[in-house]
C-alpha cells in the first residue's frame, strides 16, 4: 500500500513537472527566437515553438533518477548473457535517456548530419547491449546482440519519424508506455513504474502538443520517447517467462503504429528514389488527411489503431502459442491492407514518385496487384491456412485441441494444395479488386465451395476422413468465405471512400434520383476531371425523402429548393434526366440558377451507332 501510495507521487510529479515546464520552454523559445516556420516538407502551416522534448525528459528523467542507484551502475560481468538485473534498470535508463536526449538536443541547435546522430545512436543502443540488455530473440548471442541495437535503433527513430503532426508521437507514446505498465504489473513492478513515469510527462505534454499544437517536441523529445519505448519493449521478453511467439509479436504489436508508418515511408521512398532520411510529407498520418480525414481525425484514426493493437498484444501476452495467431494473424493481416491502401495515393510528381518508370502508382505495386495477381496469391495462401487453423481453434478447446492441433497440422499441406488449385480452377485470381461486382461475389462463394468440395474428396481419399469431423469444414468454409469476400470487399469500399473523401471543386446538387442520377453520381467520383462535390440528390417523388442514393440524402423535391439552398449554400445543379415529363422543369430549374447566380450542367449518355469500313 504504502509502495503504491509512492507511485502515485511519482507519477504526479512527472506530470507536474512535464505540466510547468512545458509553458516556460515555449516562453523561452518564442523570446529567442527558436520557431518552427512553415516548409513544404512539413505539416505545420505557422511558426511554432520548439524544445518541447526538454519538459518531456525533464518530467519523465526527475522521477527516475530518484529511484535510481548509482552506486553500481554496471551489472557484473558474469550477468551480460541474461537478463539485467532489475535494481539497475532504472540507473541505465536514466545515463541511455540521458546521452540520446542532448545527442536530440544538439541536432535541435546546430542541425547535425543525419549520419552522426545515426553514429551517436549506435553507440548508446551498444551501450544498453554491454550493459546486458538483449532481446533474446535468438540462441546465438551474436546474432541476438547485433538484431537488439538494430531494435534500439530502429525503434527510436521510427518515433522520430511519426513526430509529424500535431499530437501523433506524444499521443502514441503515451498509449504504448500506458499497455507496458499493464503488462508488466504485477510481475515486474519496477519496469511498469518507469512506463508510468514516461506517460505521465507525455499526458501533460499533449494539452499543449495536441491539434493545434503550440510547442513542438523536436528530436529532443521524440528521440527519447523511441528510446524508451525501445528499451521498455526489450524488457518485456527478457524479464518475463513468456512464450517464444509471444516474445516476438507483443512488442511488436504495442509498437505498432511507428512500425507501420516507418516500414511504409521507407520501402515508398526507396521504391520512389527518395533518401529514406529525408523529412517529406509521405507520412501514414499525411496519406490519411489526402483520402479525406481532418488533421485531428487523422491523429486519432492512429491513436485507434493503437488501442487496438495494445489490446491485442495483451491478450496474446496472457495466452499460449497454440492461441496467439488467432490474434496476431488477422492484426498483421489489417496492418498489410491497410499499408497497401495508403500506398496506392499518389503523393509525389510523376517524375519523382517512380525509379523504374513514369507512372502514377509504385510500379511493384502495379505489377503486384493488376499483371500477375502475385500478391493476391500469396495473400489466399495465409488465409488458407489461417482459416484451417482458427477452424481447429473455434471446434476444440482445451486438451481436445492439443490432441487434433497434430491432424491439423498433418493435413494442412493438402488442405491449402486443394484449395489454391480450387481457388485457380474458379478463375477468381482473372479480376479487378477495384471493380468488384455481384458476379464477382457469386464467383467466390463457388470458389469457396468448390474448394471445401475438393478438399473434403482429398481427406477423404488420402485419410479415409478418419479423426476428422464435419464441422470442421463447415467453420472453414464459412471463415474462408467470409475471407474472401472481406479482404476483396475491403478494396472495393477503400477506393471508393478515398475516391468520395478526396472529391473536390463546387458543391452541387444532383436533380434526380433514380437510375440516371446513381450513374451521374459514380461518374463524378470516378472522374476528378469535372471537378464537383456532390452534397445530395432532390428528386419530384416526395416518398424518397429522407432515403439515401449510393450513401448520398436525398433532401426533398424541387418545391423544397430553396430551403435546402439556404441550409447547403451550394455552387450549382446537375441534371440527371434527359426525356419524360422532367423536362418540364428545365425552365424552372433554369430560372432558379440563374437567379441564385448557380451554374447549370445536364448529364446526357448518347450511344450512337456508325457504320464503320473495313
Amino acid at each position: 500500500m504504502f509502495y503504491q501510495q509512492i507511485l502515485i507521487i511519482e507519477i504526479i510529479l512527472a506530470f507536474g513537472v512535464c505540466l510547468i515546464t512545458t509553458p516556460i520552454v515555449r516562453h523561452f523559445s518564442i523570446k529567442n527566437g527558436r520557431m518552427a516556420a512553415p516548409v513544404k516538407e512539413r505539416w505545420h502551416k505557422k511558426r511554432t515553438a520548439l524544445f518541447g522534448g526538454i519538459a518531456i525528459y525533464v518530467g519523465m528523467a526527475l522521477p527516475l533518477f530518484l529511484i535510481s542507484d548509482f552506486s553500481q551502475i554496471l551489472p557484473p560481468i558474469e550477468t551480460y548473457a541474461v537478463p539485467v538485473p532489475r535494481s539497475s534498470l532504472p540507473t541505465i535508463l536514466w545515463i541511455g535517456a540521458s546521452m540520446i536526449f542532448f545527442l536530440g538536443l544538439l541536432d535541435d541547435f546546430i542541425q547535425i548530419k543525419p549520419y552522426t546522430k545515426l553514429v551517436g545512436q549506435i553507440l548508446v543502443a551498444s551501450l544498453m547491449a554491454f550493459c546486458g540488455f538483449r532481446l533474446q530473440w535468438f540462441t546465438s548471442l551474436t546474432l541476438d546482440t547485433v538484431v537488439t541495437i538494430v531494435w534500439i535503433v530502429g525503434i527510436t527513430n521510427a518515433f522520430n519519424l511519426i513526430d509529424n503532426m500535431d499530437g501523433l508521437c506524444a499521443g502514441v507514446g503515451l498509449l504504448a508506455s500506458l499497455y507496458l505498465a499493464a503488462l508488466y504489473w504485477p510481475a515486474l513492478p519496477q519496469a511498469a513504474e518507469i512506463a508510468l513515469f514516461l506517460a505521465g510527462a507525455l499526458a501533460a505534454f499533449l494539452i499543449y502538443n495536441f491539434h493545434p499544437a503550440s510547442i513542438f517536441m523536436g528530436d529532443c523529445g521524440s528521440l527519447v520517447i523511441g528510446f524508451m519505448m525501445a528499451m521498455l519493449t526489450l524488457n518485456y521478453s527478457q524479464s518475463l517467462e513468456v512464450n517464444p511467439l509471444a516474445s516476438v509479436a507483443v512488442p511488436m504489436m504495442v509498437l505498432m503504429v511507428p512500425l507501420l508508418d516507418t516500414t511504409l515511408v521507407t520501402l515508398i521512398r526507396l521504391l520512389s528514389g527518395r533518401r529514406a532520411s529525408v523529412g517529406g510529407r509521405d507520412h501514414t498520418s499525411h496519406r490519411l488527411v489526402l483520402v479525406g480525414f481532418s488533421e485531428r481525425g487523422a491523429v486519432l484514426f492512429l491513436y485507434g489503431i493503437g488501442i487496438i493493437s495494445g489490446i491485442s498484444a495483451i491478450f496474446v501476452s496472457r495466452t499460449d502459442t497454440l492461441t496467439s495467431p488467432a490474434v496476431i494473424i488477422p492484426l498483421l493481416l489489417a496492418a498489410i491492407l491497410m499499408g497497401i491502401y495508403l500506398a496506392q495515393l499518389r503523393v509525389y510528381p510523376e517524375r519523382e514518385f517512380c525509379l523504374l518508370r513514369e507512372r502514377a502508382y509504385t510500379p511493384i505495386l502495379l505489377e503486384l496487384t493488376y499483371k500477375r495477381q502475385i500478391l493476391l496469391v500469396i495473400l489466399d495462401f495465409w488465409l488458407i491456412a489461417f482459416s484451417y487453423y482458427l477452424a481447429y481453434r473455434l471446434r476444440f478447446s482445451g486438451t481436445d485441441f492439443i490432441i487434433n492441433f497434430r491432424i491439423f497440422l498433418h493435413s494442412l499441406p493438402a488442405v491449402i494444395a486443394c484449395k489454391s488449385i480450387a481457388f485457380f480452377g474458379a478463375g477468381i485470381y482473372r479480376g479487378f479488386w477495384r471493380y468488384l461486382s455481384t458476379d464477382d461475389v457469386f464467383g467466390y462463394l463457388k470458389a469457396s465451395s468448390f474448394a471445401t468440395l475438393l478438399t473434403v474428396a482429398a481427406v477423404t481419399f488420402i485419410y479415409r476422413f478418419e479423426d476428422f469431423t464435419k464441422g470442421i469444414f463447415v467453420i472453414d468454409w464459412l471463415i474462408t468465405t467470409a475471407l474472401l469476400l472481406g479482404t476483396r470487399g475491403s478494396f472495393r469500399i477503400a477506393l471508393d471512400l478515398m475516391k468520395r473523401k478526396t472529391l473536390s471543386g463546387d458543391s452541387v446538387i444532383i436533380y434526380g434520383a433514380g437510375r440516371g442520377g446513381e450513374i451521374l453520381l459514380r461518374e463524378i467520383i470516378n472522374n476528378k476531371k469535372h471537378r464537383v462535390k456532390p452534397l445530395g440528390f432532390i428528386d419530384d417523388d416526395p416518398l424518397k425523402k429522407g432515403k439515401k442514393l449510393q450513401g448520398y440524402p436525398i433532401l426533398g423535391t424541387f418545391g423544397e429548393l430553396e430551403s435546402i439552398y439556404e441550409k447547403k449554400g451550394f455552387g450549382g445543379m446537375v441534371i440527371s434526366f434527359n426525356s419524360g415529363r422532367e423536362i418540364e422543369r428545365m425552365a424552372d430549374v433554369k430560372e432558379f440558377c440563374k437567379a441564385k447566380g448557380l451554374f447549370l450542367k445536364q448529364f446526357t449518355i448518347c450511344l450512337n451507332s456508325v457504320d464503320i469500313e473495313l
